[in-house]
């Protein structure tokens, strides 16, 4: 698997958000998704992928909920990790049907994580990539993840270290003490704004 997937196309991103949208109209309703017609999608949208799905409400976190790897194809990930990013982020309540035409959708899609391999703390703060990389770190059955989008808000490696070991459960000088299993990949990411698709 080399750096980069295929570029999406705009039309393809359109779709992600559309499919993205829908399943959350349909999810905050308990109803089942509506069916798609997998005939119009692009092979891009029908080829295994995973994303994760931001939602934003004025500016503010909303939800966030993603997969790591590839196991749907790319249009049926971005429907099951929206709805999940609407009623199973445990850190907000579900989103209710009055607020779906408030939120504004964007959607990461990864690449497959590669190993990072370093022999010293210090070494990571020199391989990481800030605002390219999303990072994952594991140790034992902990893990957790920052996406490269968090760069923009932690530009200091080691503070996004530290936090990426807050967030994964364990002390934040974590990094420095232990070797971490970690793992790098890169999004592509868009969102409906971008794309003028945004009904207010």
């Amino acid at each position: 698997m080399g750096e980069m997937m295929t570029p999406l196309s705009d039309s393809d991103k359109r779709e992600l958000l559309r499919l993205a949208r829908e399943a959350i109209d349909a999810a905050v309703r308990q109803k089942p998704f509506p069916p798609v017609d997998t005939a119009r999608l692009s092979p891009a949208l029908l080829r295994q992928g995973t994303c994760f799905v931001t939602l934003t409400e004025s500016g503010e976190l909303r939800g966030c909920i993603g997969g790591l790897h590839a196991l749907d194809p790319l249009y049926e990930d971005a429907r099951q990790h929206a709805l999940q990013a609407a009623t199973r982020d445990y850190r907000f309540p579900p989103v209710t049907p009055d607020e779906v035409p408030k939120l504004d959708i964007e959607i990461s899609v990864l690449t497959e994580p590669q190993p990072l391999n370093y022999d010293a703390p210090e070494d990571l703060l020199r391989l990481l990539r800030p605002e390219v990389d999303g990072v994952i770190i594991s140790q034992g059955y902990r893990r957790a993840t920052f996406l490269p989008q968090v760069w923009e808000r932690v530009p200091d490696p080691e503070m996004f270290l530290s936090m990426l070991c807050e967030k994964m459960g364990a002390p934040p000088d974590s990094w420095r003490r232990t070797k971490l299993e970690v793992q790098t990949y890169q999004v592509e990411s868009f969102t409906e704004a971008e794309l003028s698709m945004h009904r207010a």
